[in-house]
């Protein structure tokens, strides 16, 4: 079953888009920002403030987060009434993260993005903040409580957890101590099979959610940030989270093994100087953030041509950047990709942003 995307066709399954737009922050309210984002649970629209031209994009799932939301006894935000249209945590993770582990599953390697300008927030919606826990702790709950439904005699599993950094095109294990990172960080490696690593990683063999979340919890201590005039603690690395999730089942006399990879990816912010007012280091990290984000959305447009019949000799330009090159193995071949695309209410989203998001 093939659909069209403003041009492009995917595979449905293959490939997800989804959109966000979360509520006014400070900086935001204090600066009178414009409401020019509207959406549908299927299309987001696009107001220029100036001239009031109105663009529509169709996605697979479009999450108003903006307003219409009260809070339950326990804090978890939820609609504050029958006609209201926001979604809140459980329904990205119900619409996005189920998906995630259905595909994993039925032995599919997965791969989620979340994607947008700094301060849109991304990080919120992977990680969350208290009570309103993010796609990544649903995801990972929810996968022990279905291998505890499951698992049996005939039937085990095996988890490991890792989280990585790519900070300034430098890969950093945050799960270890900085002082057993080399200085120029991890290498990326092939190994015979095609399968790109981080050569050193630490895969931490977790049996439990509670294992999962106190690793978790070391990682974001050990993220670099930084503050920019658009966001307080702007994210300046990208941090790729790895579940390696083996499933090992015994029919009959045969052994069935099924091992797939999640890989759950927290982008930094795309940025532009002008407005972030990125000086010295700042500017050099938004310089990598932006060139790595640049080659990310040429790999995936290149890989949408090619799944379309197009651009068959064309080379993906994976080698070109450290991510792309670490997540060469989630972006084709045996993998499902789902992108999160957060946007601020301040700036219109710019066309790279639109772009990569429609691809």
């Amino acid at each position: 079953y093939q659909r069209r995307v403003h041009g492009i066709q995917k595979q449905k399954m293959s490939v997800k888009v989804a959109t966000r737009v979360r509520p006014y922050n400070d900086r935001e309210r204090g600066l009178n920002a414009t409401l020019c984002i509207d959406m549908t649970p299927v299309t987001t629209t696009i107001t220029n403030p100036e001239t009031n031209e109105k663009r529509t994009f169709n996605f697979d799932n479009c999450f108003w987060t903006h307003d219409g939301q009260t809070k339950d006894p326990s804090g978890i935000d939820i609609p504050d009434g029958p006609s209201s249209k926001f979604q809140g945590q459980n329904e990205v993770f119900q619409a996005l993260g189920t998906q995630v582990l259905d595909n994993a599953w039925t032995g599919y390697n997965c791969c989620l993005f979340a994607y947008g300008q700094t301060g849109s927030g991304k990080s919120f919606s992977m990680i969350g903040k208290a009570p309103n826990k993010g796609i990544v702790p649903r995801v990972t709950e929810e996968m022990f409580e279905r291998i505890n439904r499951t698992k049996s005699e005939t039937k085990q599993y095996e988890v490991t957890y890792s989280m990585l950094e790519i900070y300034n095109e430098k890969v950093r294990d945050i799960l270890v101590p900085e002082e057993r990172n080399p200085s120029g960080g991890l290498k990326v490696r092939e190994r015979p099979s095609g399968e790109c690593y981080a050569e050193g990683q630490k895969d931490m063999a977790v049996s439990s959610y509670a294992e999962i979340e106190k690793w978790m919890d070391y990682g974001n201590k050990n993220k670099t940030i930084g503050e920019t005039k658009m966001n307080k603690e702007s994210s300046r690395s990208h941090t790729v989270i790895t579940i390696k999730f083996k499933q090992i089942e015994l029919i009959g006399k045969k052994q069935s093994v099924k091992s797939p990879v999640i890989n759950l990816v927290d982008l930094a912010g795309s940025e532009k100087a002008s407005q972030t007012g990125a000086e010295g280091d700042r500017l050099k990290e938004g310089i990598a953030i932006n060139k790595s984000l640049t080659t990310l959305g040429m790999c995936i447009n290149i890989l949408s041509e090619k799944a379309s019949g197009k651009a068959k000799k064309e080379v993906v330009p994976f080698r070109n950047s450290v991510l792309t090159r670490l997540l060469q193995n989630a972006l084709g071949g045996n993998s499902k990709t789902i992108m999160t695309v957060s946007y601020t209410h301040l700036t219109l989203p710019t066309k790279a942003q639109v772009q990569i998001a429609v691809v």
